[in-house]
């Protein structure tokens, strides 16, 4: 049977990834869990599932505190590297529309950095958050991490060429307007003498309002927006668009 062209996220979130973005930095990442520290007001012991865990950067932010942290992700590099900083992080590898934990198994989810939006059918966007909803006990917070689609729209730059540890990287960016979907084409290596390696990243825009909307469809309840991990109000010109939700009670409505 054809399963069709293999996902686009299955190739990119490797070696190259990791060396493409070493300014994603714990620094960063400590803002990131403070910024879910205060907003939920969660402290030690808090369950925390951290989906697209990555190299773990987030995860070790989340020990620190004191939370019983788990990251999942589907990459074997992204896992091994967080592996090789903590050896005792609780790692999984696994689909996020198909979470491999039981009803009410956490307390808290987090999704940072755009780790969202990343299937052609919306609909297994919506299952993703069905599946934060099913795991998360009642009265349980989701933090997404979103890009801002409304900057994104309008200061999307076309392409840059750069360097990476000696590296020539081009990246082409373009808006797929009838899918709703930003696009871009990575190249590693090219001009050197060889081809080099090509990828693909392809998200969709999801504005804040359809984001909004769509955690309402799963049972999650946006309760406050953030504009970046200083926790200024989310505004149209933020970067970033960070929403904490609250899961709401089976049996309310």
């Amino acid at each position: 049977m054809n399963q069709g062209p293999k996902p686009w996220f299955r190739d990119w979130f490797g070696h190259e990834y990791l060396a493409l973005y070493p300014h994603r930095d714990r620094a960063e990442a400590r803002m990131a869990v403070d910024l879910l520290r205060l907003a939920t007001g969660r402290g030690p012991g808090t369950r925390v599932l951290d989906l697209g865990c990555g190299a773990g950067r987030h995860l070790t932010e989340m020990t620190r505190v004191g939370y019983r942290a788990i990251g999942l992700d589907l990459s074997r590099p992204m896992l091994e590297a967080a592996r090789e900083v903590s050896p005792e992080m609780v790692l999984v590898r696994a689909d996020m529309r198909r979470l491999p934990f039981g009803k009410a198994a956490f307390d808290v989810v987090t999704s940072y950095f755009t780790s969202f939006g990343y299937f052609d059918d919306d609909r297994e966007d919506l299952r993703v958050l069905r599946e934060v909803r099913r795991t998360l006990a009642d009265g349980g917070a989701f933090l997404m991490d979103f890009m801002n689609a409304h900057q994104v729209v309008a200061n999307l730059p076309r392409s840059d060429r750069r360097l990476v540890s000696g590296v020539e990287v081009v990246q082409e960016r373009r808006l797929v307007a009838e899918d709703g979907i930003v696009e871009k084409r990575i190249r590693v290596g090219a001009g050197e003498g060889r081809g080099g390696r090509e990828f693909m990243e392809r998200v969709r825009l999801y504005r804040p309002d359809d984001l909004d909307a769509l955690m309402v469809r799963a049972g999650l309840s946006p309760s406050a927006r953030f504009g970046g991990y200083d926790r200024a109000p989310f505004a149209p010109s933020s970067p970033r668009y960070i929403v904490v939700a609250k899961a709401a009670s089976e049996g309310a409505g």
